[in-house]
């Protein structure tokens, strides 16, 4: 449980922060009496397919919260933040590129976010190697710590696996019920972008599937950069799936919807899992608000969709904070998941771990960070994505993962998402399948 100093340095910053994101600090090996200013660089995706793909709303969340702590005097109420950004243009090299440029010649004391898996595997064991703390918003691939023993990586998301998961066990859930049929009667299919995102999440769906005696008809991998993806929509349709999970990033799912409809798949159910699939607005304007209803997405949640009485004390007028905000500055319109991961995941770090970390361990260095960051215990409800937090220790398979995590899934109805699973947090009673007018339905 948050113990009584958390909850009264929260309330001096006018509510509970408890927030989703990702950053690095670094500083000296051993604990110094800290000075000035804590320099902070945002890595995300400005550019590129992953930028519309989430990568961009991260880092609105993010920078929203950097500017919420400021105004209310910094780290800890004095150690005011400086945020520098780098572009990883939605590739790998560039990323790490960028990485070595904030560190090495921006002298940031701490590297932020990283939506990509793709970024996030190889810069996950590189900064570990150097002894350099990173702290992963969005990214959710469990490769980041899946046996590797990271003492310097911490991530408050769920994990790839947890998402492919949870989409099989609604399905399960509610086969009888929606299909008229016991769940191991159904015709299941995987496709999925061949990184390491897109391969976590469809391992998922097949352990849950395979759990479960589920009847798996396709599962296959495509590049997301493919420029043609009608030979997987032929294969698709010679499997006759009633249920298709897809794990893809953004103008490959535009792609495959459009060739899908005009290629003539159709499926009783269509789970998309985070990324583009998230992206609300970006898919009605890509492929027609008409086209989305009855879609779903599996991520964590969007925090202003959860019930304020599931959540503890002060944590929802953070997440009005977090929505004010975002319409002040960016508009109205679907308020992403992605939004509430930088500003949840980045105020966990701001809000809990450095001023612990200040406090207790004398600095911001990454031996007093990554001390500081195990000692989190926050419960659940107690962050505006309504998971606590609690990292996996060294010597665990996910070390540094947070094991509170969990994501949920939301289904497009009316022309929005809600969360429709699972039952305890749900909004409404799913739809599950699409509506005849969708033309990817099975009439």
């Amino acid at each position: 449980m948050m113990g009584r100093p958390v909850l009264r340095r929260l309330a001096l910053a006018c509510a509970v922060l408890m927030l989703a994101g990702a950053v690095w600090l670094t500083g000296p090996a051993t604990a110094q009496a800290p000075a000035g200013s804590i320099k902070i660089g945002l890595l995300y995706d400005h550019t590129g397919p992953f930028a519309e793909g989430g990568s961009l709303n991260s880092w609105r969340g993010a920078k929203m919260i950097i500017a919420y702590v400021n105004e209310h005097g910094g780290v800890a109420g004095k150690y005011k933040i400086v945020q520098v950004d780098g572009d990883s243009q939605s590739k790998g090299d560039v990323a790490l590129n960028e990485a070595e440029r904030l560190l090495n010649v921006e002298k940031v004391d701490v590297l932020a976010g990283l939506y990509s898996s793709a970024q996030a595997v190889p810069l996950a064991e590189r900064m570990d190697k150097e002894q350099k703390l990173l702290w992963i918003t969005t990214a959710i691939s469990s490769k980041v710590f899946d046996g590797r023993n990271l003492h310097y990586v911490f991530r408050p998301q769920p994990t790839g696996d947890q998402v492919g998961k949870l989409s099989v066990q609604y399905i399960a859930d509610y086969a009888q019920e929606k299909f008229g049929r016991p769940a191991r009667d159904l015709r299941l299919a995987i496709i999925y972008e061949d990184g390491p995102y897109g391969t976590d999440v469809s391992s998922g769906n097949e352990a849950k599937a395979k759990e479960l005696g589920l009847n798996v008809v396709l599962k296959e991998a495509y590049s997301a950069q493919a420029p043609d993806l009608s030979s997987l929509v032929t294969k698709l349709r010679a499997a006759r799936p009633d249920v298709l999970f897809h794990t893809g990033y953004n103008p490959d799912i535009t792609l495959f919807l459009r060739q899908a409809e005009e290629g003539g798949l159709r499926v009783r159910a269509y789970i998309g899992h985070g990324a583009g699939h998230s992206q609300l607005d970006k898919l009605k304007e890509n492929i027609g608000a008409d086209r989305v209803e009855g879609f779903h997405t599996v991520d964590p949640a969007a925090a202003q969709l959860l019930d304020p009485n599931g959540l503890r004390p002060g944590v929802w007028a953070m997440t009005q904070e977090m929505v004010r905000r975002y319409r002040k500055e960016f508009g109205e319109g679907e308020l992403a998941p992605h939004v509430s991961m930088g500003f949840n995941n980045l105020g966990i770090l701001l809000t809990d771990v450095l001023p612990r970390a200040i406090q207790k361990y004398g600095g911001w260095s990454p031996d007093a960070i990554a001390r500081a960051a195990r000692e989190t215990d926050i419960p659940d409800g107690g962050t505006i994505m309504g998971y606590g937090v609690k990292f996996y220790p060294p010597g665990h398979r996910f070390a540094g993962q947070n094991e509170r995590a969990f994501p949920v899934v939301d289904q497009v109805i009316g022309g929005r998402f809600q969360i429709v699973y699972p039952t305890s947090l749900a909004q409404v009673k799913p739809a599950v399948l699409l509506p005849r007018s969708s033309p990817l339905a099975l009439q």
